[in-house]
């Protein structure tokens, strides 16, 4: 759907609505670049130099960013910088529009976070192709895991809202490793990723085991986790996941670290801190007691529990017991 007046996209027509934001301070060329993308049926926004484009960005979410290098006020490289640095952003696909083909300014467009790299002129059907493509593999990205291999966001919401549809009875466990950063810093990232995929494969494991092949495992993001089962298997569920990740955990440790049961890690200030061994919390919102109207509202809660629980020392669990919604 068009949010500015502009023609609705056919239906079957490639963009399927997909939000485009066009940032370049030419207009001519902003313009003839909107009407293209609506003809093929992306829902597009114009802005005429980056610190523009950044609020747009920022309120309205799109899915594409078309970024021109050379603009007033904030130039499309700190504008793709920008989008990497906010939360609400990140996972923006970018492509960077410039009249130079040097090579320094793509490998510059790239370290900064762009996607992809097109030189004016450019031909319309190419630039289509290589905006289908970087979709593509944002919905690709988004729809699994690289890293663990589990399915992601788009496929975590998914599952999610169809159990809500269907109404019947099912429990969210949001899982997040403790501690987890503070190992980052020490081992460095390479590690860190190995503590991602072993945790990923411990609750595959698990689930399988307690709630069998019905259960759903998804990787949000990061060190975050979600299971989906039945109501009455998540306490159980949960406690069996603590209970091999505690078992386990120390084994991710070099030998002298896990002897002392901590890491000495120093921090901004140069002053070494002590970080225990990582553990795990977990937030579960279920359908016993409660009735959810969408995926959002049962993903809150699940993630408000587990941000209670992570207040706690250790590996723990907390599930939510109201009956309805209180704060």
């Amino acid at each position: 759907m068009s949010t500015d007046g502009g023609p609705e996209p056919e239906e079957g027509t490639e963009g399927a609505g997909e939000r485009v934001l066009v940032t370049d301070d030419d207009p001519f060329i902003a313009r003839l670049l909107e009407i293209e993308l609506r003809a093929a049926g992306y829902d597009v926004r114009v802005a005429s130099d980056g610190e523009m484009a950044l609020g747009i960005a920022r309120e309205w979410t799109p899915e594409l960013v078309l970024a021109d290098v050379m603009m007033p006020n904030m130039d499309g490289f700190e504008l793709t910088r920008n989008l990497r640095q906010d939360s609400k952003t990140s996972t923006v696909s970018v492509i960077m529009l410039t009249a130079r083909g040097l090579s320094a300014d793509k490998l510059e467009g790239f370290s900064v976070g762009a996607d992809d790299y097109i030189v004016k002129p450019f031909d319309t059907p190419e630039l289509l192709a290589r905006i289908r493509g970087v979709l593509r593999r944002s919905r690709e990205m988004r729809a699994q895991s690289p890293l663990t291999g589990l399915p992601g966001n788009v496929r975590i919401e998914n599952e999610i809202d169809l159990r809500v549809k269907a109404g019947g009875s099912f429990a969210i466990l949001y899982a997040d490793i403790d501690n987890f950063k503070s190992y980052n810093d020490h081992y460095g990232f390479m590690r860190g990723d190995q503590v991602i995929q072993w945790t990923a494969r411990l609750i595959q494991d698990v689930t399988l085991q307690t709630a069998g092949t019905e259960a759903f495992v998804g990787h949000v993001g990061g060190d975050d986790f979600v299971v989906v089962c039945l109501a009455e298997e998540a306490e159980d569920l949960a406690k069996r996941i603590i209970e091999r990740f505690d078992s386990e955990a120390s084994e991710m440790y070099d030998a002298e670290d896990r002897e002392r049961g901590s890491i000495e890690v120093p921090n901004r200030m140069g002053e070494v801190q002590t970080f225990p061994i990582v553990t795990v919390s977990i937030g579960i919102a279920t359908t016993a007691r409660r009735t959810f109207s969408h995926y959002a509202e049962a993903v809150a809660i699940a993630s408000e529990m587990k941000s209670y629980t992570k207040g706690t020392q250790g590996s723990s669990w907390a599930v939510d017991r109201r009956t309805a919604r209180t704060i």
